[in-house]
């Protein structure tokens, strides 16, 4: 399974995004690392939005326009990471248990894996709740889902760091065709960078802040 995610990450998305927009997947990769880094730790699209939104933005140069709604609405139906781990799983089970799925339970997997990404939420460990309807589509015991239990929240970080990847790919391949994309922002390695400096809070900024503490502390006592 991770080398089927590895496989849709860099060669489906990254062919698809050079085919349909002519951008370069390398300049991609570089730019997203902090997202999918945030995405593996949390295992969860949604709490990934704002700073998916941000990189999109600020570090590919998506107009908001485009990218406040291609985002959020990725991260709820673009689970393409999910679907493969579907997929993968339900042929792993049948063989576990030594099923014949045969053509019919291979397309009737396709669509059901299809159908559950989209309707799969993006929080932790959902995807396999969704698994157990795969499961009973196709005749698989639900009980097979516990030979994965184990190893599915490692899993379940990686397919989300692909999930967020294919929602930005999108985005940009989105904006390129609608004239949304700012392409000296995309090509400027440093676009969106966040310095020291611009961490740095406003001298005015920090006196109104300690007054205020000090204002509250006056009141406490």
């Amino acid at each position: 399974m991770v080398a089927a995610l590895f496989f849709h990450l860099f060669i489906t998305l990254m062919l698809t995004l050079k085919l349909l927009s002519g951008l370069n997947p390398f300049t991609f990769i570089s730019k997203m690392r902090n997202v999918q880094v945030f995405a593996f730790s949390t295992a969860s699209s949604n709490a990934t939005i704002p700073v998916t939104l941000r990189t999109v933005t600020e570090r590919l140069g998506v107009n908001n326009s485009v990218a406040s709604f291609t985002v959020p609405f990725g991260a709820t139906i673009n689970m393409d990471g999910t679907a493969i781990m579907q997929g993968v799983a339900t042929v792993f089970i049948a063989n576990v248990y030594d099923v014949e799925l045969g053509m019919s339970g291979y397309l009737t997997v396709i669509a059901m894996a299809v159908l559950a990404s989209i309707g799969t939420a993006g929080v932790p460990g959902v995807g396999l709740i969704m698994l157990s309807m795969v499961f009973t589509q196709v005749g698989l015991p639900v009980e097979g889902i516990g030979l994965i239990l184990g190893v599915d929240r490692l899993l379940d970080m990686i397919r989300t760091a692909v999930n967020v990847s294919g929602d930005a790919v999108v985005s940009t391949i989105v904006a390129k065709s609608e004239g949304k994309l700012d392409q000296s922002v995309y090509d400027d390695p440093d676009a969106g960078v966040v310095t020291d400096d611009a961490l740095e809070l406003d001298e005015a900024v920090e006196q109104e802040l300690a007054g205020v503490v000090e204002a509250t502390h006056s009141r406490k006592e």
